[in-house]
């Protein structure tokens, strides 16, 4: 593991696997790139298939900074962040992967000025682009609520893989709250790379994959089996990433 200081001082957990040509991995909403690409094996396919995998762990996540300063979370800082790690690590001809918030946030900085070969959107649909307001009020009122949930609550499974995950509530809301801006769909027609919009068969829980994949200038689809959580956790997913990138 190596570490990237961000402009306003947080440091940014760097992790590598393999040798090749480089693909930026972003996970997903208070997961890490150990949960989301390194447990079930992902990144290893990719790095036994000519790939290295380069993995960040946003902040407030995994091995990075979790602030707690308000002043540090203000709209599109985990894009500033994306595009302060390709900056720092030269990276000029690569491939770009997100999961769920990682999507997002691909699909931000691309329409920032990220250029990356080929770009994978996983678990993410068209509506969770542009509603995130919407999306982020049930994690706000979860960690509002956090100690009141029980078992059987709706929220009780995003709860305990929060704990589970060791994300720090208070730096959890902040960014929830301030760190995260809308796309507009307008936007999307700036994204011209080839681009797999990747899909669990029981995933909808951002919305509309196949009017993302419409909207999209050079998209296809991918459907792998599971839910929003679970279709992370099934090696079909890594095989699609190779799949398309190869």
């Amino acid at each position: 593991m190596s570490v990237i200081t961000t402009p306003d001082g947080t440091n940014i957990a760097i992790h590598r696997m393999g040798a090749g040509r480089p693909v930026l991995m972003l996970h997903g909403l208070f997961s890490s790139a150990a949960m989301n690409w390194m447990k079930f094996g992902h990144a290893k396919l990719l790095a036994d298939n000519g790939f290295e995998c380069i993995m960040p762990d946003w902040r407030v996540h995994g091995d990075s900074d979790a602030p707690t300063d308000a002043a540090l979370y203000t709209p599109g800082v985990l894009v500033r962040d994306a595009l302060h790690i390709v900056e720092t690590l030269k990276l000029t001809d690569y491939d770009l992967v997100g999961f769920s918030l990682g999507a997002r946030t691909a699909t931000s900085a691309v329409i920032a000025g990220l250029t990356p070969r080929r770009l994978v959107l996983g678990g993410m649909g068209i509506e969770g682009l542009s509603n995130w307001q919407v999306r982020s009020a049930f994690f706000v009122d979860m960690i509002d609520q956090f100690d009141e949930i029980e078992r059987g609550d709706p929220a009780f499974m995003a709860k305990s893989f929060m704990k589970g995950q060791g994300i720090d509530p208070v730096a959890a809301r902040l960014l929830l709250t301030k760190g995260v801006e809308d796309i507009e769909i307008a936007q999307l027609s700036r994204i011209t790379m080839p681009t797999l919009v990747l899909i669990g068969d029981d995933d909808r829980d951002n919305g509309s994959p196949e009017k993302l994949r419409d909207a999209l200038p050079d998209a296809t689809m991918a459907v792998v089996p599971g839910n929003h959580m679970g279709s992370v956790a099934k090696p079909d997913m890594g095989r699609a990433i190779l799949e398309f990138l190869s």
